[in-house]
């Protein structure tokens, strides 16, 4: 311990306020705080042996009621950082050797590690005056606030251990999916090795290492946690929209898309993944029940064949004001359209990654168009394949617009967006279509690569042809038809 008394009541008192103001939050209301350790009191300086005696019973009691996920939510990016390290100095003073509370010392190393008082503090790096690689900047740090804790100092077999982190860290980095990473039991292997430590984990080597790995980790898996729960929640609404209320069956237990309406990510992240793990794999089983047996819509040709125009445009006229401003802006849609066909072709199962769920439709690829989106040009030319993925991408924009064009009849000015959307769409596919003939004519010789450029090409001309119809243009618009 400290041998300034007034130094460790300082910390104990900051610690006591910031226990209080979490306890209210949950409590409704004010803590009952024993008398004489009111911060009045505290402040008074009497006695202060046997306040501290009494503040460290108190706190001990606190600690029994605060879990490491009630923790975790009370420490946001704007708790200061000065009130973190004194949690953190207790935590390593008491060097309670509880799974609760070594998790708490986790949480708060790493929390310091994600908020640093200066922006980029710790990527700082140089070289000792002696030619060697000085200690990192977080270490440093941590030597300074834990300084005067007794701490054993980390042995062969620990520094060992901690060599472990890093590779760990990079392995971590390498998965692309939910399941995947779940099933590896890195997450479990990682709670083990840090029991390991025993008392030197509370050293500020070893918090040192772990925090900037809970950071590489934390941030990795959320992103893959976010990124399956939005493919959960669009098959659910895939088959809400075609009537359907049952996902899947997961542990003998029927996922409905009420189920999935409910599903609250940032809250699910914002507990700690011991307690979350089951959570997070019922999520990550329900997906792969969801890619082995998809709630698939009928394509969109055989919805949107019975399309009956809403108002008549004189579509040759609107297509002549179309100003480059607003073919620039449909480029901007166009290219977010492509990279998220793209990143779901290229994470998916292998047996479903030809039906894309887009927000009103499933996108269906032929094996031409899947090779395009994966980037694999083996035995494809790169101009085809480039001509596949603009043809595609125009047909994903236009029956996206259509639909809306559809929900929006009710709203004439709402309306009428959609509709210039689909003009400079049409445009665009005016465009597509006289660089593919241009393509075709220089394909003599390959017919693989033209029937699978012609196969993308006859869907775009359904695709303008159902845009006419939606626009009321009949027989009358000219552009698509005329390229032919």
């Amino acid at each position: 311990m400290v041998d300034d008394p007034k130094w460790e009541l300082a910390i104990l008192a900051t610690v006591q306020g910031f226990y209080e103001k979490l306890l209210q939050e949950y409590l409704g209301g004010e803590a009952p705080v024993p008398a004489g350790l009111e911060t009045i009191s505290l402040q008074s300086g009497e006695d202060i042996q046997a306040t501290l005696t009494r503040l460290h019973r108190w706190l001990r009691l606190l600690d029994l009621a605060i879990t490491p996920a009630m923790l975790r939510r009370s420490l946001t990016p704007e708790t200061d950082a000065e009130i973190a390290e004194a949690i953190l100095r207790y935590f390593v003073r008491n060097r309670d050797m509880t799974e609760a509370n070594r998790d708490k010392t986790d949480l708060v190393a790493t929390f310091l590690y994600r908020h640093p008082r200066v922006p980029g503090q710790w990527e700082r790096s140089g070289v000792g005056l002696d030619g060697s690689v000085p200690l990192a900047p977080f270490e440093i740090a941590l030597l300074e606030i834990l300084g005067d804790a007794e701490v054993p100092p980390p042995s062969e077999e620990h520094l060992e251990l901690l060599r472990q982190f890093d590779r760990m860290q990079g392995d971590a980095a390498k998965f692309r999916d939910l399941n995947a990473l779940l099933d590896s039991g890195i997450i479990v292997k990682v709670r083990e090795l840090k029991q390991l430590f025993d008392a030197t984990f509370y050293h500020p080597s070893v918090l040192a290492t772990i925090a900037p790995y809970n950071t590489g980790f934390g941030q990795r898996f959320d992103e893959l946690f976010l990124s399956t729960a939005k493919e959960i929640k669009l098959f659910a609404r895939d088959l809400e929209e075609q009537g359907g209320t049952i996902l899947g069956n997961v542990d003998g237990i029927d996922v409905t898309v009420d189920h999935v309406a409910a599903l609250q990510e940032s809250e699910l992240l914002r507990i700690d993944y011991g307690s979350a793990l089951e959570k997070f794999r019922r999520v990550s089983r329900l997906r792969r029940t969801l890619q082995e047996n998809p709630p698939v819509r009928k394509p969109a040709a055989s919805t949107t064949s019975k399309v009956v125009p809403i108002r008549v445009l004189d579509l040759q006229a609107m297509r002549a004001t179309v100003t480059p401003q607003q073919i620039s802006s449909e480029e901007g849609r166009l290219g977010k359209v492509e990279e998220s066909v793209r990143t779901f072709v290229r994470v998916a199962d292998t047996r479903f990654r030809h039906v894309v769920p887009m927000r009103y439709f499933n996108l269906i690829l032929t094996p031409a168009e899947v090779t395009a989106f994966c980037g694999d040009e083996k035995g494809q030319d790169e101009r085809v394949g480039r001509a596949i993925l603009r043809a595609v991408t125009v047909v994903a924009r236009m029956t996206t617009e259509v639909e809306e064009a559809r929900r929006t009849q009710n709203s004439p000015s709402l309306w009428r967006l959609h509709a210039d959307s689909l003009v400079t769409l049409l445009e665009i596919e005016r465009s597509v279509q006289e660089n593919v003939k241009r393509l075709l004519a220089s394909l003599e010789g390959n017919a693989g690569a033209a029937d699978a450029l012609n196969e993308s090409l006859h869907k775009l001309r359904d695709c303008a042809a159902l845009v006419q119809r939606a626009l009321g243009a009949g027989s009358k618009a000219s552009g698509a038809g005329s390229t032919r």
